[in-house]
């Protein structure tokens, strides 16, 4: 056999990567593999004259063709051992990779060798920028959104919320995974309204950095000098820091007031606990005060009075359902 012949026909056969990046990552910002075959191609390709890439790679001094060639002109293109880099538009250009493979399939044509070469990676969290293009564009174009306002969609939010914690209670995997999405979408509109405010506009890239900065300050043990071995330690980490940003003058400053009885009760129990007060009860009758009071013991005991009233709740619920079944005929 005459290996320096199988070798001079392949090579001379020739190359075609197509090379893909994400919309994600800001343009540019490919990886040095990308940039080496780049340099080393004999043509580069792409059909999309509006790809975000072509400006940066003619920057960089990299010729690029504007043309969208089928599959066999593609192999032609690649005689002589000519290696064409394929710069890839939307998915990947799947017209073009399947007539390549029918191509291939059909054995009747001496295949250049092709390569698929990712030149940029989705970073973690990079579909959150989809959803804030989405929400730019149904801000924008949708009727209904077009008009929402901050009053507006409060419903929405504390509806979105209840689902959320309802998926959670069921333990139901794909539902928390949409409900998440749900409250996730609230957030996103909030902050797109919030932008268009014509005095104190603000941007979703404003809320994820102010939470950002509150995180890093209120875990000094992951990100400063300070050490935490136990949740108890980290609590009060949290709450001395909390107490430091906020400089309240009330141990009730901050607290919701329209939020659900018993969770309102339980939250001013730990409030007055957490703080070292001496605060008794109203001495009063009434379903409201003891109710109160066993939010507060319910509290003190590390049970969340609202999670454990739904719970029961639910139960009931199972037993009426149960009971009506047993009295259809």
């Amino acid at each position: 056999m005459n290996t320096t012949s199988t070798t001079t026909s392949a090579a001379a056969t020739g190359r075609i990567v197509l090379l893909t990046t994400s919309h994600r990552v800001a343009p540019g910002l490919l990886s040095w593999p990308a940039w080496q075959v780049l340099r080393a191609a004999d043509r580069v390709l792409c059909a999309d004259g509006a790809h975000p890439q072509l400006p940066y790679l003619r920057e960089a001094g990299i010729a690029v063709d504007e043309a969208a060639p089928s599959a066999e002109g593609l192999v032609d293109a690649c005689a002589g051992g000519r290696t064409v880099v394929v710069v890839a538009t939307g998915e990947g250009e799947p017209a073009l990779t399947d007539g390549l493979a029918r191509l291939a399939g059909s054995g009747r044509v001496n295949m250049p060798e092709l390569e698929l070469l990712p030149a940029s990676y989705d970073l973690p969290g990079a579909r959150l920028l989809d959803l804030v293009q989405v929400m730019d564009r149904i801000r924008a174009e949708c009727p209904w959104s077009s008009r929402q306002t901050h009053k507006g969609l409060a419903k929405y939010g504390i509806e979105e919320a209840y689902e959320l914690v309802e998926a959670i209670e069921d333990g139901d995997r794909e539902e928390l995974r949409e409900e998440l999405g749900d409250v996730l979408l609230q957030v996103v509109f909030h902050a797109r309204i919030a932008e268009e405010d014509p005095e104190e506009p603000f941007s979703i890239d404003d809320v994820a950095g102010t939470i950002v900065a509150k995180l890093i300050h209120r875990h000094p043990h992951v990100f400063g000098d300070e050490t935490a071995t136990t949740p108890e330690e980290v609590k009060a980490h949290w709450l001395r820091t909390k107490a430091e940003e906020k400089r309240r003058t009330s141990v009730t400053e901050g607290v919701p007031l329209g939020q659900p009885g018993l969770a309102l009760a339980a939250k001013l129990a730990s409030r007055v606990r957490t703080a070292g007060l001496e605060v008794p009860l109203p001495a009063r009758e009434g379903f409201g005060y003891e109710l109160l009071a066993l939010a507060a013991r319910a509290e003190a005991e590390g049970v969340d009075p609202e999670a454990a009233l739904r719970a029961a709740a639910r139960a009931y619920r199972d037993a009426i359902v149960e009971t009506e079944g047993t009295r259809r005929p």
